[in-house]
Protein backbone atom coordinates (compact mmCIF):
# COMPACT_ATOMS: atom_id res chain seq x y z
CA UNK A 1 0.00 0.00 0.00
CA UNK A 2 1.36 3.65 -0.08
CA UNK A 3 0.15 4.26 2.96
CA UNK A 4 -1.07 2.55 6.50
CA UNK A 5 -1.84 5.08 9.58
CA UNK A 6 -1.09 3.21 12.76
CA UNK A 7 -2.16 5.21 15.98
CA UNK A 8 -0.41 2.94 18.28
CA UNK A 9 -1.28 4.67 21.40
CA UNK A 10 -4.23 6.62 23.02
CA UNK A 11 -1.89 8.05 25.62
CA UNK A 12 -0.61 11.47 25.36
CA UNK A 13 0.69 14.16 27.38
CA UNK A 14 -1.95 16.75 25.92
CA UNK A 15 -5.74 17.12 25.89
CA UNK A 16 -6.25 19.60 22.96
CA UNK A 17 -9.17 21.23 21.96
CA UNK A 18 -9.28 20.68 18.46
CA UNK A 19 -7.81 16.92 18.74
CA UNK A 20 -10.82 14.73 16.67
CA UNK A 21 -10.78 11.91 19.22
CA UNK A 22 -11.37 12.45 22.88
CA UNK A 23 -9.80 9.21 23.47
CA UNK A 24 -6.29 11.15 23.15
CA UNK A 25 -5.39 12.46 26.64
CA UNK A 26 -3.52 11.82 29.54
CA UNK A 27 -3.49 8.96 31.31
CA UNK A 28 -2.31 8.03 35.08
CA UNK A 29 -2.18 4.89 37.34
CA UNK A 30 -4.35 1.87 36.25
CA UNK A 31 -5.75 3.95 33.44
CA UNK A 32 -2.09 4.41 31.60
CA UNK A 33 -1.60 0.98 32.31
CA UNK A 34 -5.04 -0.34 30.78
CA UNK A 35 -3.50 1.83 26.99
CA UNK A 36 -1.06 0.46 27.50
CA UNK A 37 -1.56 -3.25 27.18
CA UNK A 38 -4.51 -2.44 24.89
CA UNK A 39 -1.20 -1.55 22.65
CA UNK A 40 1.45 -4.42 23.80
CA UNK A 41 -1.17 -7.07 23.44
CA UNK A 42 -2.17 -6.33 19.64
CA UNK A 43 0.95 -4.38 18.01
CA UNK A 44 2.68 -7.66 17.44
CA UNK A 45 0.01 -9.33 15.64
CA UNK A 46 -0.95 -5.81 14.11
CA UNK A 47 2.24 -5.71 12.21
CA UNK A 48 2.51 -9.85 11.33
CA UNK A 49 -1.09 -9.22 9.48
CA UNK A 50 -0.07 -6.00 7.65
CA UNK A 51 1.15 -6.40 3.48
CA UNK A 52 3.87 -8.63 3.00
CA UNK A 53 5.17 -5.93 0.66
CA UNK A 54 4.42 -1.73 1.04
CA UNK A 55 5.42 -1.58 -2.76
CA UNK A 56 2.93 0.33 -4.54
CA UNK A 57 2.39 1.14 -8.13
CA UNK A 58 2.25 4.67 -9.29
CA UNK A 59 0.20 5.24 -12.81
CA UNK A 60 1.18 8.96 -12.64
CA UNK A 61 5.17 7.93 -12.81
CA UNK A 62 6.27 5.90 -15.55
CA UNK A 63 9.81 3.47 -16.37
CA UNK A 64 10.85 3.94 -19.80
CA UNK A 65 9.25 1.09 -20.58
CA UNK A 66 5.79 3.04 -20.06
CA UNK A 67 5.21 0.78 -17.09
CA UNK A 68 4.23 2.48 -13.29
CA UNK A 69 6.56 3.10 -11.51
CA UNK A 70 7.41 1.02 -8.28
CA UNK A 71 7.65 2.83 -4.76
CA UNK A 72 8.36 1.99 -1.34
CA UNK A 73 4.84 2.81 1.13
CA UNK A 74 4.92 4.14 4.36
CA UNK A 75 3.85 2.98 7.51
CA UNK A 76 2.90 6.49 10.04
CA UNK A 77 3.24 5.65 13.57
CA UNK A 78 1.38 8.03 15.29
CA UNK A 79 -0.57 8.98 18.70
CA UNK A 80 -1.26 10.10 21.18
CA UNK A 81 2.33 10.70 21.68
CA UNK A 82 4.92 8.04 20.99
CA UNK A 83 7.68 9.51 22.76
CA UNK A 84 6.35 9.46 26.01
CA UNK A 85 8.26 7.45 28.47
CA UNK A 86 6.37 4.57 29.04
CA UNK A 87 4.97 4.45 25.23
CA UNK A 88 8.91 5.06 23.86
CA UNK A 89 10.43 2.13 25.41
CA UNK A 90 7.69 -0.26 25.97
CA UNK A 91 5.95 -0.26 22.36
CA UNK A 92 7.15 2.24 20.39
CA UNK A 93 10.79 1.01 19.63
CA UNK A 94 9.47 -2.66 19.69
CA UNK A 95 6.97 -1.55 17.11
CA UNK A 96 9.93 -0.02 14.98
CA UNK A 97 11.98 -2.86 15.55
CA UNK A 98 8.81 -5.47 14.46
CA UNK A 99 8.49 -3.20 11.38
CA UNK A 100 12.28 -3.57 10.59
CA UNK A 101 12.38 -7.56 11.09
CA UNK A 102 9.15 -7.54 8.83
CA UNK A 103 10.44 -5.77 5.88
CA UNK A 104 13.73 -5.29 5.91
CA UNK A 105 15.79 -1.66 5.40
CA UNK A 106 14.44 -0.18 2.60
CA UNK A 107 11.79 -2.24 2.37
CA UNK A 108 9.24 0.17 4.05
CA UNK A 109 9.34 4.08 4.61
CA UNK A 110 8.79 4.63 8.32
CA UNK A 111 7.07 7.98 9.37
CA UNK A 112 6.73 9.01 12.81
CA UNK A 113 3.98 11.86 14.39
CA UNK A 114 5.44 13.85 17.18
CA UNK A 115 4.69 17.17 18.69
CA UNK A 116 8.10 17.50 19.19
CA UNK A 117 8.77 18.80 22.49
CA UNK A 118 9.67 15.56 23.89
CA UNK A 119 12.50 14.83 21.42
CA UNK A 120 16.01 14.96 22.36
CA UNK A 121 18.95 13.76 20.94
CA UNK A 122 19.42 10.99 22.33
CA UNK A 123 15.88 10.15 21.12
CA UNK A 124 16.38 11.36 18.01
CA UNK A 125 19.67 8.99 17.68
CA UNK A 126 17.79 6.07 18.50
CA UNK A 127 14.34 6.55 15.77
CA UNK A 128 16.92 7.08 13.38
CA UNK A 129 19.05 4.10 14.45
CA UNK A 130 16.15 2.05 13.65
CA UNK A 131 15.44 3.46 10.65
CA UNK A 132 12.99 6.31 10.68
CA UNK A 133 12.33 7.57 7.42
CA UNK A 134 10.53 10.77 8.24
CA UNK A 135 9.53 12.43 11.70
CA UNK A 136 6.53 14.60 11.23
CA UNK A 137 6.51 17.24 13.65
CA UNK A 138 2.70 18.23 14.37
CA UNK A 139 0.00 20.43 16.72
CA UNK A 140 2.12 23.79 14.33
CA UNK A 141 -0.97 26.01 14.65
CA UNK A 142 -2.73 28.28 17.23
CA UNK A 143 -5.16 25.23 18.75
CA UNK A 144 -2.19 24.06 20.71
CA UNK A 145 -1.61 25.50 24.29
CA UNK A 146 1.62 27.76 23.97
CA UNK A 147 1.73 27.04 20.21
CA UNK A 148 -0.06 29.68 19.14
CA UNK A 149 1.90 32.43 16.15
CA UNK A 150 5.36 33.41 16.63
CA UNK A 151 5.08 31.42 20.06
CA UNK A 152 5.70 28.43 18.46
CA UNK A 153 8.85 29.47 16.61
CA UNK A 154 11.38 28.35 19.59
CA UNK A 155 10.58 25.15 19.40
CA UNK A 156 10.85 24.86 15.60
CA UNK A 157 14.34 26.63 15.28
CA UNK A 158 15.76 24.21 18.84
CA UNK A 159 14.01 20.76 16.21
CA UNK A 160 15.70 22.67 12.83
CA UNK A 161 19.31 22.85 14.06
CA UNK A 162 18.33 19.28 16.27
CA UNK A 163 17.69 17.65 13.07
CA UNK A 164 20.31 19.70 11.15
CA UNK A 165 22.77 18.40 13.36
CA UNK A 166 21.59 14.76 12.70
CA UNK A 167 22.13 14.97 9.15
CA UNK A 168 18.24 14.81 8.07
CA UNK A 169 16.44 17.60 5.28
CA UNK A 170 13.35 19.52 5.56
CA UNK A 171 10.53 18.17 2.81
CA UNK A 172 11.59 19.70 -0.25
CA UNK A 173 8.81 21.93 -1.48
CA UNK A 174 7.70 20.95 -4.48
CA UNK A 175 8.99 23.58 -7.25
CA UNK A 176 12.48 22.28 -6.20
CA UNK A 177 11.10 19.48 -9.05
CA UNK A 178 12.37 16.59 -5.97
CA UNK A 179 10.02 13.90 -5.49
CA UNK A 180 10.79 13.05 -1.76
CA UNK A 181 8.83 10.18 -1.93
CA UNK A 182 11.64 8.21 -4.20
CA UNK A 183 14.45 9.40 -2.06
CA UNK A 184 16.12 7.55 1.05
CA UNK A 185 15.79 10.79 3.61
CA UNK A 186 16.16 11.05 6.45
CA UNK A 187 13.48 13.98 6.52
CA UNK A 188 11.30 15.93 8.58
CA UNK A 189 8.67 18.64 8.32
CA UNK A 190 6.05 20.68 10.39
CA UNK A 191 2.47 20.77 10.27
CA UNK A 192 -0.70 21.88 11.92
CA UNK A 193 -4.61 22.27 11.93
CA UNK A 194 -4.05 25.91 10.11
CA UNK A 195 -7.05 27.07 8.37
CA UNK A 196 -5.45 26.84 5.12
CA UNK A 197 -4.42 23.29 5.34
CA UNK A 198 -5.89 20.10 4.56
CA UNK A 199 -7.41 19.86 7.65
CA UNK A 200 -8.42 23.49 8.50
CA UNK A 201 -11.81 23.17 8.75
CA UNK A 202 -11.35 20.43 11.61
CA UNK A 203 -13.07 17.17 11.02
CA UNK A 204 -16.01 16.65 13.26
CA UNK A 205 -15.14 14.40 15.66
CA UNK A 206 -13.88 14.11 19.08
CA UNK A 207 -12.96 17.26 20.67
CA UNK A 208 -13.33 19.45 17.75
CA UNK A 209 -17.02 18.39 17.83
CA UNK A 210 -17.76 19.07 21.61
CA UNK A 211 -16.20 22.16 21.24
CA UNK A 212 -18.02 23.52 18.50
CA UNK A 213 -14.93 24.10 16.32
CA UNK A 214 -15.25 22.34 13.17
CA UNK A 215 -16.14 24.33 10.12
CA UNK A 216 -16.73 21.96 7.24
CA UNK A 217 -20.26 22.01 5.63
CA UNK A 218 -21.49 20.49 3.11
CA UNK A 219 -19.30 21.46 0.32
CA UNK A 220 -16.24 19.99 2.57
CA UNK A 221 -16.17 16.79 1.42
CA UNK A 222 -12.93 15.04 3.84
CA UNK A 223 -14.25 11.92 2.16
CA UNK A 224 -12.07 13.05 -1.14
CA UNK A 225 -8.87 14.10 0.59
CA UNK A 226 -6.00 12.75 1.55
CA UNK A 227 -6.62 10.46 4.50
CA UNK A 228 -10.23 10.41 3.63
CA UNK A 229 -12.00 6.97 2.18
CA UNK A 230 -10.90 7.46 -1.93
CA UNK A 231 -8.55 4.83 -2.70
CA UNK A 232 -9.02 3.05 0.10
CA UNK A 233 -9.36 -0.25 -1.13
CA UNK A 234 -6.78 0.21 -4.05
CA UNK A 235 -3.89 -1.63 -1.88
CA UNK A 236 -0.66 -1.95 -4.49
CA UNK A 237 -1.50 1.49 -5.94
CA UNK A 238 -0.75 4.54 -5.14
CA UNK A 239 -3.44 6.50 -2.89
CA UNK A 240 -4.19 3.30 -1.05
CA UNK A 241 -4.42 3.88 2.94
CA UNK A 242 -6.05 2.45 5.90
CA UNK A 243 -6.06 3.79 9.62
CA UNK A 244 -5.44 1.19 11.98
CA UNK A 245 -6.42 1.84 15.77
CA UNK A 246 -4.16 0.23 18.87
CA UNK A 247 -6.67 -2.71 19.48
CA UNK A 248 -6.26 -3.50 15.50
CA UNK A 249 -9.53 -1.97 13.98
CA UNK A 250 -9.13 -0.49 10.97
CA UNK A 251 -10.98 2.11 9.10
CA UNK A 252 -10.95 3.15 5.51
CA UNK A 253 -10.20 7.06 6.73
CA UNK A 254 -8.59 8.68 9.30
CA UNK A 255 -11.66 10.42 10.08
CA UNK A 256 -12.85 6.57 10.78
CA UNK A 257 -16.51 5.63 9.82
CA UNK A 258 -18.75 4.70 13.15
CA UNK A 259 -18.16 1.29 12.22
CA UNK A 260 -14.61 -0.21 12.04
CA UNK A 261 -14.21 -2.37 8.52
CA UNK A 262 -12.44 -5.41 10.53
CA UNK A 263 -9.54 -5.78 12.30
CA UNK A 264 -6.10 -6.50 11.63
CA UNK A 265 -5.09 -8.08 14.77
CA UNK A 266 -7.43 -10.95 13.82
CA UNK A 267 -6.56 -11.39 10.14
CA UNK A 268 -5.02 -10.08 7.18
CA UNK A 269 -5.42 -6.81 6.22
CA UNK A 270 -5.45 -7.46 2.81
CA UNK A 271 -8.04 -9.99 3.52
CA UNK A 272 -10.28 -7.58 4.63
CA UNK A 273 -9.96 -5.20 1.76
CA UNK A 274 -10.19 -7.92 -0.80
CA UNK A 275 -13.72 -9.45 0.61
CA UNK A 276 -15.00 -5.28 0.14
CA UNK A 277 -13.92 -5.21 -3.56
CA UNK A 278 -17.10 -4.67 -5.37
CA UNK A 279 -19.53 -3.65 -2.62
CA UNK A 280 -21.14 -0.74 -3.42
CA UNK A 281 -20.93 0.65 -0.25
CA UNK A 282 -17.26 0.17 -0.03
CA UNK A 283 -16.75 1.45 -3.95
CA UNK A 284 -18.74 4.94 -3.31
CA UNK A 285 -16.23 5.34 0.09
CA UNK A 286 -13.24 4.06 -2.68
CA UNK A 287 -14.28 6.41 -5.06
CA UNK A 288 -14.71 9.24 -2.35
CA UNK A 289 -18.49 9.66 -3.36
CA UNK A 290 -19.65 9.17 0.42
CA UNK A 291 -23.73 10.40 -0.76
CA UNK A 292 -23.50 7.34 -2.73
CA UNK A 293 -23.10 4.79 -0.03
CA UNK A 294 -26.30 4.16 0.24
CA UNK A 295 -27.40 3.43 -3.05
CA UNK A 296 -27.80 0.01 -2.69
CA UNK A 297 -29.03 -0.27 0.74
CA UNK A 298 -32.09 2.25 -0.21
CA UNK A 299 -30.48 5.42 0.64
CA UNK A 300 -30.66 7.86 -1.74
CA UNK A 301 -28.23 11.07 -2.74
CA UNK A 302 -31.14 13.04 -1.03
CA UNK A 303 -31.68 10.79 1.92
CA UNK A 304 -27.90 11.01 2.71
CA UNK A 305 -27.95 14.93 2.52
CA UNK A 306 -31.04 14.74 4.67
CA UNK A 307 -28.92 12.42 7.19
CA UNK A 308 -25.89 15.15 7.19
CA UNK A 309 -27.80 18.00 9.14
CA UNK A 310 -27.47 18.22 12.68
CA UNK A 311 -26.30 20.75 15.22
CA UNK A 312 -23.12 21.39 16.82
CA UNK A 313 -23.23 21.27 20.28
CA UNK A 314 -23.57 25.10 20.69
CA UNK A 315 -26.32 25.03 19.01
CA UNK A 316 -25.14 26.21 16.09
CA UNK A 317 -26.73 23.97 12.94
CA UNK A 318 -24.32 22.14 11.13
CA UNK A 319 -24.10 19.89 7.52
CA UNK A 320 -21.49 17.85 6.41
CA UNK A 321 -21.39 13.75 4.76
CA UNK A 322 -19.21 13.10 7.46
CA UNK A 323 -22.65 13.37 9.51
CA UNK A 324 -24.48 11.59 6.74
CA UNK A 325 -22.36 8.85 6.94
CA UNK A 326 -22.16 8.46 10.87
CA UNK A 327 -26.08 7.61 10.37
CA UNK A 328 -25.66 5.46 7.69
CA UNK A 329 -23.09 2.80 9.50
CA UNK A 330 -25.65 3.81 12.65
CA UNK A 331 -28.38 2.50 10.97
CA UNK A 332 -27.52 0.04 8.04
CA UNK A 333 -24.12 -0.79 8.24
CA UNK A 334 -23.61 -3.02 11.26
CA UNK A 335 -25.28 -6.10 10.62
CA UNK A 336 -23.24 -6.09 7.07
CA UNK A 337 -19.69 -5.45 8.05
CA UNK A 338 -20.84 -8.10 10.54
CA UNK A 339 -21.89 -10.59 8.11
CA UNK A 340 -18.15 -9.52 6.21
CA UNK A 341 -16.55 -10.46 8.81
CA UNK A 342 -18.14 -13.90 9.28
CA UNK A 343 -17.32 -14.77 5.81
CA UNK A 344 -14.10 -14.06 5.87
CA UNK A 345 -13.46 -16.42 9.22
CA UNK A 346 -15.24 -19.01 7.50
CA UNK A 347 -13.37 -18.74 4.77
CA UNK A 348 -10.19 -18.76 6.64
CA UNK A 349 -11.12 -22.01 8.84
CA UNK A 350 -12.43 -24.25 5.65
CA UNK A 351 -8.68 -23.37 4.04
CA UNK A 352 -6.13 -26.53 4.54
CA UNK A 353 -3.40 -26.01 7.08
Amino acid sequence: MESIYYVLTWACHRRCKHCYDTRFRPYVRDALEDVLVESDTHFERVIANLPSTMIYQDPKNLTPEGKPEERIGRIILAGGEVLIDPVRERIFYPALDALNAKYGKGGVNISIQTTGDLVTPKILDEMLERNVWMIAIAGMDDFHVGMEGDKRLPLMEKLTDMFDTAGMQPVPEASTGRDYLTEKGPFYFFFGAQPDQWIGELWPRGRAWENSLTKADMNTNFCARHSGGRNFLNHGMAGSEVAIEPDGSVFPCCLKTKVPIGNVAEEPLIDILESLKGHPVFEALNEGAPDRMGLSQGWSEEKFHQASHTELPNGTPFANLCIGCDKFHEEVMEPVIRDLTKKRRMARASQPI
